[in-house]
Protein backbone atom coordinates (compact mmCIF):
# COMPACT_ATOMS: atom_id res chain seq x y z
CA UNK A 1 0.00 0.00 0.00
CA UNK A 2 1.18 3.63 -0.81
CA UNK A 3 1.18 5.67 2.35
CA UNK A 4 -0.25 9.21 2.24
CA UNK A 5 1.99 12.04 3.31
CA UNK A 6 0.56 12.98 7.68
CA UNK A 7 0.84 16.67 7.55
CA UNK A 8 1.28 17.58 11.68
CA UNK A 9 0.45 21.01 12.63
CA UNK A 10 2.41 22.55 16.11
CA UNK A 11 2.44 25.55 17.92
CA UNK A 12 3.52 25.86 21.78
CA UNK A 13 2.52 22.55 23.25
CA UNK A 14 5.48 20.54 23.91
CA UNK A 15 3.61 17.72 25.98
CA UNK A 16 0.86 17.47 23.95
CA UNK A 17 2.84 17.04 20.61
CA UNK A 18 5.17 14.68 22.25
CA UNK A 19 2.05 12.57 22.59
CA UNK A 20 0.62 13.39 19.39
CA UNK A 21 3.71 11.80 18.25
CA UNK A 22 4.57 9.01 19.97
CA UNK A 23 1.19 7.60 19.85
CA UNK A 24 1.88 8.25 16.34
CA UNK A 25 5.51 6.26 15.82
CA UNK A 26 3.32 3.31 17.40
CA UNK A 27 0.78 2.93 14.29
CA UNK A 28 1.30 0.47 12.05
CA UNK A 29 2.52 1.96 8.99
CA UNK A 30 4.08 4.46 10.72
CA UNK A 31 7.75 3.07 9.36
CA UNK A 32 6.08 3.78 5.83
CA UNK A 33 5.12 6.83 6.12
CA UNK A 34 6.35 10.64 5.45
CA UNK A 35 5.83 13.33 8.06
CA UNK A 36 5.92 16.58 7.59
CA UNK A 37 6.07 18.68 10.85
CA UNK A 38 4.52 22.35 10.29
CA UNK A 39 5.88 24.80 13.16
CA UNK A 40 3.95 27.99 13.10
CA UNK A 41 6.11 30.91 14.07
CA UNK A 42 5.88 32.40 17.84
CA UNK A 43 4.26 35.27 18.81
CA UNK A 44 6.52 37.66 20.98
CA UNK A 45 5.08 35.83 24.22
CA UNK A 46 5.51 32.62 22.99
CA UNK A 47 9.26 32.44 22.02
CA UNK A 48 10.93 30.29 24.64
CA UNK A 49 7.83 27.50 24.24
CA UNK A 50 7.83 27.38 20.69
CA UNK A 51 11.96 27.16 20.61
CA UNK A 52 11.29 24.21 22.81
CA UNK A 53 8.87 22.44 20.79
CA UNK A 54 11.32 22.99 17.95
CA UNK A 55 13.97 21.29 19.44
CA UNK A 56 11.76 18.41 20.53
CA UNK A 57 10.65 18.15 16.97
CA UNK A 58 14.42 17.77 15.61
CA UNK A 59 14.53 14.61 17.41
CA UNK A 60 11.41 12.91 15.76
CA UNK A 61 12.33 9.28 14.53
CA UNK A 62 10.34 6.35 13.69
CA UNK A 63 9.00 7.10 10.47
CA UNK A 64 10.02 6.73 6.74
CA UNK A 65 11.26 10.67 6.98
CA UNK A 66 10.63 13.63 9.07
CA UNK A 67 10.30 17.00 7.46
CA UNK A 68 10.31 20.28 9.87
CA UNK A 69 8.91 23.41 8.30
CA UNK A 70 9.68 26.06 11.12
CA UNK A 71 7.27 29.35 9.87
CA UNK A 72 9.30 32.58 10.10
CA UNK A 73 6.19 34.70 10.56
CA UNK A 74 3.19 33.74 12.89
CA UNK A 75 0.31 32.61 10.83
CA UNK A 76 -1.94 31.14 13.11
CA UNK A 77 -3.75 28.15 13.39
CA UNK A 78 -6.04 28.90 10.40
CA UNK A 79 -4.04 29.92 7.91
CA UNK A 80 -1.41 27.68 9.11
CA UNK A 81 -3.40 24.49 8.36
CA UNK A 82 -5.06 26.29 5.05
CA UNK A 83 -1.58 26.82 3.44
CA UNK A 84 0.02 23.77 4.92
CA UNK A 85 -2.97 21.63 3.72
CA UNK A 86 -2.79 23.10 0.64
CA UNK A 87 0.89 22.18 -0.09
CA UNK A 88 0.98 18.66 0.70
CA UNK A 89 -2.48 18.26 -1.40
CA UNK A 90 -1.22 19.57 -4.12
CA UNK A 91 2.36 17.72 -4.41
CA UNK A 92 1.00 13.93 -3.17
CA UNK A 93 -2.46 14.53 -3.87
CA UNK A 94 -3.68 13.14 -0.51
CA UNK A 95 -3.00 14.02 3.09
CA UNK A 96 -3.63 12.70 6.73
CA UNK A 97 -4.00 15.58 8.74
CA UNK A 98 -3.10 15.96 12.91
CA UNK A 99 -2.80 18.95 14.86
CA UNK A 100 -0.88 18.41 17.94
CA UNK A 101 -3.61 17.29 20.45
CA UNK A 102 -4.76 14.02 18.88
CA UNK A 103 -3.55 10.99 20.20
CA UNK A 104 -4.07 8.03 17.95
CA UNK A 105 -5.26 4.65 17.82
CA UNK A 106 -2.03 2.16 16.75
CA UNK A 107 -4.54 1.47 13.72
CA UNK A 108 -5.46 5.08 12.68
CA UNK A 109 -3.29 4.91 9.89
CA UNK A 110 -4.36 1.77 8.17
CA UNK A 111 -7.47 2.72 8.35
CA UNK A 112 -6.94 6.48 6.49
CA UNK A 113 -5.09 4.86 4.08
CA UNK A 114 -6.91 1.70 3.09
CA UNK A 115 -10.22 4.05 3.19
CA UNK A 116 -8.32 7.04 0.80
CA UNK A 117 -7.67 4.07 -1.33
CA UNK A 118 -10.99 2.69 -1.57
CA UNK A 119 -12.81 5.87 -2.03
CA UNK A 120 -9.95 7.55 -3.96
CA UNK A 121 -12.59 7.68 -7.11
CA UNK A 122 -15.71 8.47 -5.54
CA UNK A 123 -16.71 12.34 -5.84
CA UNK A 124 -18.98 12.28 -3.54
CA UNK A 125 -16.92 11.40 -0.65
CA UNK A 126 -14.48 14.65 0.47
CA UNK A 127 -13.07 13.30 3.57
CA UNK A 128 -12.30 10.54 5.51
CA UNK A 129 -12.54 10.61 9.88
CA UNK A 130 -10.78 9.19 13.00
CA UNK A 131 -12.56 10.94 15.60
CA UNK A 132 -15.88 9.65 16.83
CA UNK A 133 -18.05 11.53 19.78
CA UNK A 134 -18.83 9.44 22.43
CA UNK A 135 -22.55 8.40 21.86
CA UNK A 136 -25.01 6.33 23.35
CA UNK A 137 -25.78 4.03 20.47
CA UNK A 138 -23.80 1.41 18.69
CA UNK A 139 -22.97 2.75 15.15
CA UNK A 140 -21.62 0.28 12.41
CA UNK A 141 -17.79 -0.27 11.36
CA UNK A 142 -18.22 2.87 9.15
CA UNK A 143 -20.45 5.31 7.51
CA UNK A 144 -21.50 8.34 5.99
CA UNK A 145 -22.56 11.94 6.75
CA UNK A 146 -22.87 15.13 5.09
CA UNK A 147 -19.73 17.66 5.80
CA UNK A 148 -16.08 17.32 7.04
CA UNK A 149 -14.70 17.31 10.39
CA UNK A 150 -11.32 17.98 11.65
CA UNK A 151 -10.21 16.07 14.83
CA UNK A 152 -7.26 13.64 13.04
CA UNK A 153 -8.79 13.72 9.42
CA UNK A 154 -7.56 12.83 5.62
CA UNK A 155 -8.85 13.79 2.03
CA UNK A 156 -7.69 14.31 -1.61
CA UNK A 157 -6.24 17.28 -3.89
CA UNK A 158 -9.85 16.71 -5.32
CA UNK A 159 -11.40 17.26 -2.37
CA UNK A 160 -9.24 19.67 -0.98
CA UNK A 161 -9.62 21.91 -3.82
CA UNK A 162 -13.62 22.48 -3.15
CA UNK A 163 -12.38 24.80 0.38
CA UNK A 164 -14.07 27.73 -0.16
CA UNK A 165 -11.82 30.36 2.57
CA UNK A 166 -14.93 32.87 2.08
CA UNK A 167 -16.60 32.39 5.33
CA UNK A 168 -19.00 35.45 4.14
CA UNK A 169 -19.74 33.51 0.90
CA UNK A 170 -20.62 30.09 3.28
CA UNK A 171 -22.85 31.79 5.16
CA UNK A 172 -24.64 34.13 2.32
CA UNK A 173 -25.22 30.14 0.60
CA UNK A 174 -26.59 28.72 3.64
CA UNK A 175 -29.34 30.99 4.58
CA UNK A 176 -29.99 31.60 0.83
CA UNK A 177 -30.73 27.90 0.59
CA UNK A 178 -32.29 27.98 4.22
CA UNK A 179 -30.13 25.43 5.20
CA UNK A 180 -28.91 26.59 8.42
CA UNK A 181 -31.23 24.61 10.41
CA UNK A 182 -30.20 21.02 8.84
CA UNK A 183 -26.33 22.74 9.24
CA UNK A 184 -26.78 23.15 12.71
CA UNK A 185 -27.93 19.33 12.97
CA UNK A 186 -31.64 20.39 13.64
CA UNK A 187 -30.67 22.69 15.95
CA UNK A 188 -28.95 20.88 18.02
CA UNK A 189 -25.22 22.06 17.54
CA UNK A 190 -24.32 25.86 16.55
CA UNK A 191 -22.44 25.50 13.33
CA UNK A 192 -24.03 28.64 12.03
CA UNK A 193 -23.33 30.75 15.10
CA UNK A 194 -19.50 29.61 14.65
CA UNK A 195 -19.62 30.46 11.33
CA UNK A 196 -21.36 33.85 11.80
CA UNK A 197 -18.31 34.47 14.45
CA UNK A 198 -15.66 33.46 12.13
CA UNK A 199 -16.90 35.91 9.52
CA UNK A 200 -17.41 38.61 12.32
CA UNK A 201 -13.91 37.65 13.35
CA UNK A 202 -14.04 36.51 16.64
CA UNK A 203 -12.90 33.13 15.88
CA UNK A 204 -10.52 32.15 12.78
CA UNK A 205 -12.13 28.79 12.59
CA UNK A 206 -10.97 26.83 9.67
CA UNK A 207 -12.64 23.79 10.12
CA UNK A 208 -15.97 25.83 10.45
CA UNK A 209 -15.07 26.52 6.70
CA UNK A 210 -14.45 23.12 5.67
CA UNK A 211 -17.49 21.84 7.17
CA UNK A 212 -19.42 24.07 5.14
CA UNK A 213 -17.70 23.73 2.19
CA UNK A 214 -18.36 20.30 1.92
CA UNK A 215 -21.63 20.33 3.26
CA UNK A 216 -23.02 23.04 0.67
CA UNK A 217 -21.03 20.79 -2.21
CA UNK A 218 -22.83 17.81 -0.81
CA UNK A 219 -20.53 16.19 0.26
CA UNK A 220 -19.85 12.73 2.53
CA UNK A 221 -17.50 12.21 4.93
CA UNK A 222 -16.26 8.56 6.53
CA UNK A 223 -16.50 8.27 10.20
CA UNK A 224 -15.29 5.02 12.26
CA UNK A 225 -17.88 3.17 14.26
CA UNK A 226 -15.24 3.40 17.09
CA UNK A 227 -13.02 6.29 17.63
CA UNK A 228 -9.14 6.16 16.75
CA UNK A 229 -8.28 9.80 17.92
CA UNK A 230 -8.48 10.82 21.38
CA UNK A 231 -8.29 14.65 21.52
CA UNK A 232 -6.22 15.76 24.60
CA UNK A 233 -6.42 19.46 23.89
CA UNK A 234 -9.88 20.18 26.12
CA UNK A 235 -7.78 21.72 28.64
CA UNK A 236 -7.92 25.17 27.67
CA UNK A 237 -4.42 24.93 25.95
CA UNK A 238 -5.44 24.97 22.62
CA UNK A 239 -7.39 27.28 20.08
CA UNK A 240 -11.13 27.67 20.53
CA UNK A 241 -10.73 25.57 23.55
CA UNK A 242 -11.74 25.05 27.23
CA UNK A 243 -11.38 22.52 29.95
CA UNK A 244 -13.93 19.89 29.08
CA UNK A 245 -13.93 15.97 29.09
CA UNK A 246 -17.27 15.45 27.17
CA UNK A 247 -15.46 15.06 24.02
CA UNK A 248 -13.29 12.12 25.69
CA UNK A 249 -13.90 8.88 23.33
CA UNK A 250 -12.16 5.56 23.89
CA UNK A 251 -9.95 4.66 21.24
CA UNK A 252 -10.52 1.66 19.47
CA UNK A 253 -8.23 -1.09 20.49
CA UNK A 254 -8.81 -3.50 17.30
CA UNK A 255 -8.37 -1.97 13.48
CA UNK A 256 -11.56 -0.64 11.53
CA UNK A 257 -12.35 -2.42 8.19
CA UNK A 258 -13.31 -0.57 5.30
CA UNK A 259 -16.09 -2.28 3.69
CA UNK A 260 -19.01 -0.92 0.67
CA UNK A 261 -21.46 0.77 1.98
CA UNK A 262 -24.53 2.36 0.80
CA UNK A 263 -23.46 5.82 -0.42
CA UNK A 264 -25.94 7.81 1.61
CA UNK A 265 -25.94 9.50 5.00
CA UNK A 266 -26.75 7.16 7.43
CA UNK A 267 -29.35 8.43 9.16
CA UNK A 268 -28.87 6.55 13.01
CA UNK A 269 -25.45 8.25 12.73
CA UNK A 270 -27.43 11.31 12.10
CA UNK A 271 -29.20 10.76 15.25
CA UNK A 272 -26.60 9.71 17.31
CA UNK A 273 -24.42 13.00 16.65
CA UNK A 274 -27.57 15.38 17.16
CA UNK A 275 -28.17 13.67 20.46
CA UNK A 276 -24.86 13.72 21.44
CA UNK A 277 -25.12 17.33 20.57
CA UNK A 278 -28.54 18.19 22.64
CA UNK A 279 -26.84 16.49 25.58
CA UNK A 280 -24.47 19.54 25.70
CA UNK A 281 -27.63 21.97 26.20
CA UNK A 282 -28.50 21.85 30.00
CA UNK A 283 -32.07 19.75 30.01
CA UNK A 284 -34.22 22.35 31.00
CA UNK A 285 -33.12 24.41 27.82
CA UNK A 286 -33.15 21.99 24.93
CA UNK A 287 -36.92 22.36 24.13
CA UNK A 288 -36.83 26.04 23.98
CA UNK A 289 -33.53 25.92 22.45
CA UNK A 290 -34.83 23.72 19.47
CA UNK A 291 -38.28 26.41 19.23
CA UNK A 292 -36.04 29.35 19.24
CA UNK A 293 -33.52 27.69 16.43
CA UNK A 294 -36.87 26.51 14.14
CA UNK A 295 -38.14 30.25 14.28
CA UNK A 296 -34.90 31.89 13.74
CA UNK A 297 -34.31 29.63 11.01
CA UNK A 298 -37.76 29.49 9.73
CA UNK A 299 -37.71 25.80 9.63
CA UNK A 300 -40.39 22.98 9.64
Amino acid sequence: MKTAPIALFTYNRSVHVRQTVEALRNNVLAAESELFVFSDGPREADQETVAAVREYLGTITGFKQVTVIERAANLGLAQSIISGVTEIADRYGRIIVLEDDMVTSPWFLRYMNEALEFYRDEERVISIHGYLYPVRVKLPSTFLLLGADCWGWATWKRGWDLFEPDGQKLLGDLRARNLTYRFDFDGAYRYTRALEEQVNGINDSWAIRWYASAFLRDRFTLYPGTSLVHNIGNDESGTHCFATDIFDAEISPVPVHIEPIPLEENRIARQAFRAFFFSLVPSPWRRVWTHIIRMVTGAS
